[in-house]
């Protein structure tokens, strides 16, 4: 890749409690963090004002500016999103209720599925139908606009429509859409366009999740281009679950692309900053650890590779489209310490939020969090400026912790503390071990990369839980997510299902729909000539429900295709079959590369700023604990444990039997002395 030297580019990530900025200018990198906001916008700019002030720069310098947010996911999980309609075949009005008649929990008789986002009320019909060979009934453009005449009567504010196989011969569906276009004042997703899948519950629930989020992220996304222009900001590009970024226009029409666009963002940065790691010491790859103020999020990189998932449910509900492999617990800085109904001390989901935030932060907050567990563990102390301008007030979060002390029968604050810590770090160890462990990974065999807010607070407890030896804490972790928007690339996907035996594959056939989804993709690159094309395929064995998705040629060759699968497979679920395997669906992923950043570092030493007591797992009593400040610590300083390494986004917590050494790139590479 080229490198960034003379461009002044900026990340902004937004979170549940803090909205992240990254802005490199020159090489030089400067971080930023402020309040989120309700209108989300607002606290973007402000952040891109903070982060020029810090910078001598004004915001009309910047070249480019990278965004990620969470407008999308968070109106799934609120189920605050639009009143949105759907119009689908007669005899299909229930499948997004029917779904695949899974229980959330099979052995709980009060376990009740997420309601459908769709009330039936809001669903439509119209008496068309199409098989996977063609059409068979053609569409009544009348009925569709009586069906359109009963929307324009409701309260709809946005409309899915997905019809009857429609990702194989989309002509009703496309006449539909059509109709309502002319008839109606509102935004309609398509399923073909949104998902052009087989399997009619998945691909119903993507489409609707689409046409759900599509007026909040219009609206969002509109008023951040025009905030951005009235401080001579450039446009923003988006960040999508894919991992890639795009242009504004395009996730304002494919809203559903931008859920988990935060997390997608954390895990590209992990990658981007911890350079050859895994390979230096000699590991199977990395676990990604990202600890915000609401949630954490785990995500693999094998190989330098993003896992990729197209199988993800947000909130109970399919979404299938390409997303970044993150797997995500109620457990972060912000969540809530409470006692269940049995006596027993729980934490989250439930977080304070940003407002008024842990009681730590002085603006009112009572509720004891993990943040105010580790402000009396003497992890963050009364000197610590959380973003370079929030005190801490010790008193308030002792008080906090001894109100659920109380509570729950405990001794005291500091018993409380360590007892919030430990739940926490059982809740995000379960997280890790869900995508090593139960995937057939060893934890041991990997490296951990610690980083948000409160990640290095607890990343080697975490590691010497799972026995993990290695801990990374990039540089500016506290602010990852925003510092991967300047390394990733622009990415796009494309996807059709071909339902065959690889053993008769209609070879021209595949060859023709690969040639049109790479058309496809290149369309909506912004520069087509420079964009690389990746065919993937999703094969199965034949009689399977699941797919696995491989690497394929071009031209497409079948043997090799299957050879792939067999490998993939066994490697996954560790044997493979004597079985014929098919070809389900065919992919594209067009990805125009983008400048790396480069970035300095250099320290000028003298690194002690504080001595204080705090406590550890498995040591008993206070332990005097050296405080040093990042930004000084110059390469290849060694840092022994017990330490408590600051800058203003984030906190790395050393323990007594760990070390930390400063890598050339400011990263501290975290290590178990007796290991």
């Amino acid at each position: 890749m080229s490198r960034v030297s003379d461009r002044t580019v900026v990340g902004v990530d937004v979170g549940g409690t803090f909205t992240d900025v990254v802005l490199l200018r020159d090489s030089e990198l400067v971080t930023a963090k402020v309040p989120s906001t309700a209108d989300q916008s607002e606290g973007v700019m402000a952040g891109i004002e903070k982060a020029c002030e810090k910078a001598g720069v004004v915001p009309s310098d910047i070249d480019d500016f990278a965004h990620a947010m969470t407008v999308s996911v968070n109106a799934l999980l609120e189920e605050d999103g639009a009143e949105t309609v759907l119009v689908t075949t007669e005899g299909f009005r229930d499948v997004l209720e029917i779904g695949r008649q899974e229980r959330p929990s099979l052995y709980d008789f009060d376990a009740d599925k997420p309601a459908p986002l769709v009330p039936r009320r809001r669903r439509f019909t119209v008496d068309e139908r199409a098989t996977a060979d063609g059409v068979t009934q053609a569409v009544d453009p009348d009925a569709v606009r009586d069906v359109a005449a009963s929307i324009r009567e409701s309260d709809a504010e946005t409309v899915a429509v997905c019809l009857l196989h429609a990702y194989a011969h989309p002509e009703n569906e496309e006449a539909v859409a059509d109709v309502l276009d002319a008839e109606l004042d509102l935004p309609v997703s398509v399923s073909h366009e949104v998902l052009a899948e087989f399997r009619e519950y998945e691909r119903t629930s993507t489409t609707v999740a689409d046409a759900y989020v599509t007026p909040a992220i219009d609206r969002y996304v509109g008023r951040l281009v025009e905030r951005a222009a009235d401080a001579g900001v450039p446009e923003p590009s988006v960040m999508q679950a894919n991992g890639g970024i795009t242009d504004a226009t395009t996730v304002r029409t494919h809203a559903v692309r931008t859920c988990m666009s935060g997390p997608a963002a954390g895990v590209v940065g992990a990658r981007a900053s911890v350079g050859d790691v895994a390979a230096d010491r000699d590991l199977a790859g990395l676990v990604t650890f990202d600890m915000g103020g609401t949630s954490s999020d785990v995500s693999l990189v094998r190989d330098g590779a993003v896992e990729q998932t197209t199988d993800a449910e947000i909130n109970g509900r399919p979404i299938k489209t390409p997303m970044v492999d993150v797997t995500t617990v109620g457990a972060g800085g912000g969540s809530m310490g409470w006692v269940d109904a049995g006596g027993a001390l729980r934490v989250g989901p439930e977080s304070v939020g940003a407002e008024p935030g842990p009681a730590c932060y002085g603006r009112g907050g009572t509720e004891p969090t993990v943040t105010d567990a580790n402000v009396v563990l003497g992890y963050v102390g009364e000197s610590t400026s959380l973003g370079g301008e929030l005190s801490i007030d010790v008193d308030a979060a002792r008080d906090a912790l001894a109100s659920l002390a109380d509570e729950a029968g405990l001794d005291g604050p500091l018993d409380a503390a360590r007892g919030v810590y430990r739940v926490a770090n059982a809740t995000m160890t379960r997280a890790i071990r869900a995508v090593t462990l139960e995937r057939g990974y060893d934890p041991r065999n990997f490296g951990l990369v610690a980083f948000g807010g409160a990640g290095p607070m607890h990343a080697a407890s975490l590691a010497d839980r799972l026995g993990v030896g290695t801990v990374v804490v990039p540089r500016g972790c506290g602010v990852l997510s925003a510092f991967g928007l300047l390394a990733a690339d622009e990415k796009h996907d494309a996807v059709r299902t071909r339902r065959e035996s690889l053993a008769d594959v209609d070879v021209e056939g595949v060859e023709s729909t690969y040639a049109e989804l790479e058309a496809a993709v290149r369309e909506e690159c912004s520069d087509p000539d420079a964009a690389v094309l990746t065919r993937k395929a999703d094969l199965r064995y034949a009689g399977q429900s699941f797919e696995q998705t491989v690497a394929v040629d071009r031209p497409f060759d079948p043997e090799t295709a299957e050879s792939r699968f067999h490998t993939a497979h066994e490697a996954s679920y560790g044997y493979r079959m004597d079985e014929s395997v098919d070809l389900v669906n065919v992919r594209v992923e067009a990805v125009v590369e983008r400048p790396d950043p480069a970035v300095s570092y250099d320290a000028p030493g003298d690194a002690v700023v504080d001595e204080r007591d705090a406590y550890f797992p498995d040591v008993d009593g206070p332990q005097s604990t050296t405080v040093y400040a990042r930004e000084r610590l110059p390469p290849s300083e060694v840092v022994s444990g017990p330490a408590v390494v600051e800058s203003d986004e984030s906190t790395v917590v050393v323990p007594p039997t760990w070390e930390a050494t400063v890598r050339a790139d400011g990263a501290l590479a975290l290590t178990g002395v007796d290991r």
